[in-house]
């Protein structure tokens, strides 16, 4: 930048994928920002705006690109076509213009690559051959079977796919690309965001207005789960297979709601006709003089009508000739029931004395349950001794640290066995630590090799001077 242009009125410096550049880079590159020659111009290109320092963006004037939309991809690639005399469909450009993805850069090296190959001629089958994408014909048979519950066709469908060399992953993200597609064209304002070629369009708007809006969301749903899992599936055509599966009997799971929305049911082999039998008015009860008085003035009674047939009603009317069953014996009250329950209860809960001997001997089944587990607790609380302390505790003898921390690791087992073996919910225990002589053994001192060898030295005197004579270095 110090020295001027030679020819021209500007230098210009183009610096692609800035944001690669360090932040010491960046505050070198600051200080030419700030006091630029006039004739210096610097084009900063990036597609990761936010990771350039602010200061840098602060001096800049900032121009955002879009996307190239296929649309306008399509009509360019037109226009080359029609300049170089090139043969070529309206549907393979536009799969030309989705594959490059708004970059005009790599539709136009598709293109070129495309034409070499079929000598000029650019065709909607060759451009699926070589760009390695699944023609839509094959979804639209896979969801026509699929509507039509045909699953073993659906099954040999994807293995005729799977034999074109297309992976199950690619399968179901352009599947769930074609459901999607499907699920706009089902309403007219979502139309426009249908990005195929104009010759599928209308074969879409006609297979959308046959599928179901609740279909079309549980099966987009089924499609991206099963994406996911794919990755981690060991059997990778197998989870395609059973994804393909419940897209065929998906229809019967589902049930359209209009206020609740998609509802699951389960699906019956046949629809049962509800029975109904015959319904027989019930006879009415035979009047006596007394009661027509009386049921002159009353308003007349509602028809009784019972379900009925020929067998039950010879036992109805066999039933009404039977006397009024007698009334059952009173039933206790609530105070007796009471203390019916308390005595049972105090005989229960009667509670056993803590001798040694009784304590000593739950304590040997408890050690026995640990050894029957393999817990390694039951060394330690075999050498532990036990001995009552009052109703409600006993003392547990230890010999060391360790040894309690393995029997309290086992306390809430212990003191659960012990309250039930006693009948007694107080009962707890303490420790009492009595350590050994042998823990008290005083641990022999190990010396280092420089304490050795002044030690040697105050013993021999000569080794020392022997050293010095001969200059010689230990090494420790």
């Amino acid at each position: 930048m110090r020295f001027a242009p030679q020819a021209g009125k500007y230098k210009v410096y183009i610096v692609d994928e800035v944001h690669m550049l360090s932040t010491a880079a960046f505050n070198a590159f600051l200080k030419t920002l700030e006091e630029p020659p006039p004739y210096a111009i610097f084009i900063l290109a990036t597609t990761e705006k936010h990771k350039i320092l602010p200061t840098i963006l602060s001096r800049c004037q900032i121009f955002d690109f879009k996307r190239i939309t296929p649309a306008d991809t399509v009509q360019h690639l037109r226009e080359i076509c029609e300049k170089e005399h090139i043969e070529a469909q309206n549907a393979a450009l536009h799969v030309i213009a989705l594959k490059s993805e708004g970059c005009l850069r790599d539709a136009l090296s598709m293109l070129d690559k495309i034409v070499s190959f079929t000598n000029g001629k650019l065709e909607y089958a060759n451009t699926l051959e070589h760009l390695n994408i699944l023609d839509e014909a094959y979804y639209f048979k896979m969801i026509e079977m699929i509507s039509h519950q045909q699953l073993p066709d659906v099954l040999l469908l994807f293995e005729e796919i799977n034999q074109k060399g297309f992976e199950g992953d690619v399968f179901l993200d352009g599947f769930a690309e074609f459901i999607r597609n499907l699920l706009v064209s089902v309403d007219e304002k979502s139309v426009a965001l249908l990005e195929v070629a104009d010759d599928f369009k209308a074969t879409f708007l006609s297979t959308a207005r046959e599928m179901q809006m609740g279909w079309l969301l549980s099966a987009l749903n089924i499609l991206t789960e099963s994406s996911i899992q794919y990755k981690q599936a060991r059997n990778k055509k197998l989870q395609v297979e059973l994804t393909l599966i419940k897209l065929t009997y998906l229809q019967q799971a589902l049930e359209l709601v209009e206020d609740d929305g998609v509802s699951k049911k389960k699906v019956t082999q046949e629809n049962k006709v509800l029975a109904f039998r015959n319904l027989v008015p019930k006879p009415a009860p035979a009047v006596t003089p007394a009661k027509k008085a009386s049921a002159s003035t009353a308003p007349p009674a509602p028809k009784v009508f019972i379900e009925t047939t020929a067998k039950e009603t010879e036992t109805i009317t066999a039933t009404e000739k039977e006397p009024a069953p007698k009334p059952s014996a009173p039933t206790l009250s609530l105070k007796k029931i009471k203390e019916k329950v308390s005595i049972q209860s105090k005989a229960s809960t009667q509670q056993i004395a803590l001798t040694p001997e009784l304590l000593q001997q739950h304590w040997d089944q408890f050690t026995q349950t640990l050894f029957t587990e393999k817990n390694t607790a039951q060394f330690h609380f075999k050498t532990a001794e036990v001995s009552p302390v009052s109703d409600s505790m006993f003392q547990i003898k230890v010999t060391s640290g360790l040894q309690q921390t393995f029997i309290e690791s086992e306390k809430v087992k212990l003191i659960d066995y012990f309250q039930q073996a006693f009948n007694n919910r107080k009962l707890t225990f303490q420790f009492l630590l009595e350590e050994s002589e042998s823990n008290h053994q005083p641990v022999e001192n190990v010396m280092s090799p420089r304490q050795q060898f002044q030690k040697l030295t105050e013993a021999y005197p000569l080794v020392a001077l022997l050293k010095d004579e001969l200059k010689l270095s230990l090494h420790y």
